[in-house]
């Protein structure tokens, strides 16, 4: 049986957090000495470890690139609710590094892939800053949900409430007092967490799976075994 946990989410470690937000993220922001660039879907974790960048030909990061070959860099990235919830920022990422470039191939032949060495990485969550290092960022895997999560979270909240309302009984009675409205804020290989927002504050709530997700494809099987759990708890109205 799923016991509600009202704990901050730590079941990941920070580098599957770090990678598993790298995979969500829509954009990242990326600083060099003198520029400030803000990088939308060009990015991704190479099997190494090493973050890459795709920059456009003409922008004036591609432009310093093109002169300095190499340069210390940071990264910056904010995991987002896709949900609309208060205090959206579940988390923030960043990594610091040499970016040095590689000469590829395009149809403008101007092009250019930027690759980020890692020195060193940290993640803070609601205020506790982990710091990660070059190994253990390489070696850690993304959770198998994270490219999906946020679509399957809005799919969740806006066409199937009845489900939300449902996993509101798995919620010890004294959690949902004073509690206004209920919605998914985060999906992972190992629950759902839902997000009980107050008058003042928020609490969040996992609701574990049986076992940790390998698999996107398995994400059905245990949302309709916390269904099923749920159907035989008497309901619990949120006020």
């Amino acid at each position: 049986m799923s016991k509600p946990s009202t704990s901050t989410d730590t079941t990941d470690d920070a580098a599957v957090r770090l990678r598993s937000m790298l995979v969500a993220a829509d954009s990242l922001t990326l600083h060099v000495p003198g520029i400030e660039a803000y990088v939308a879907g060009r990015h991704v974790v190479t099997g190494d470890g090493r973050l890459r960048v795709d920059l456009p030909a003409g922008c004036h990061l591609t432009d310093h690139l093109a002169q300095q070959r190499e340069t210390v860099a940071m990264v910056e990235v904010t995991d987002l609710a896709p949900t609309p919830v208060r205090n959206r920022v579940r988390g923030r990422g960043t990594l610091t590094g040499w970016l040095a470039i590689e000469p590829t191939t395009t149809e403008n032949d101007q092009d250019m892939v930027a690759l980020l060495d890692l020195a060193t990485a940290e993640l803070t969550v609601e205020g506790h800053t982990i710091s990660v290092g070059p190994d253990a960022f390489a070696a850690a895997r993304p959770d198998p949900l994270a490219a999906a999560e946020a679509d399957l979270l809005c799919h969740l909240d806006h066409h199937h409430p009845q489900a939300v309302e449902r996993l509101c009984r798995l919620i010890p009675t004294r959690h949902l007092q004073g509690v206004r409205q209920v919605r998914p804020v985060r999906l992972d290989r190992h629950g759902v967490v839902l997000r009980l927002e107050l008058a003042r504050g928020d609490r969040d709530v996992r609701l574990s799976f049986g076992a940790p997700l390998r698999h996107p494809d398995h994400l059905g099987a245990e949302i309709e075994a916390l269904l099923h759990q749920a159907h035989g708890c008497r309901s619990r109205r949120v006020h």
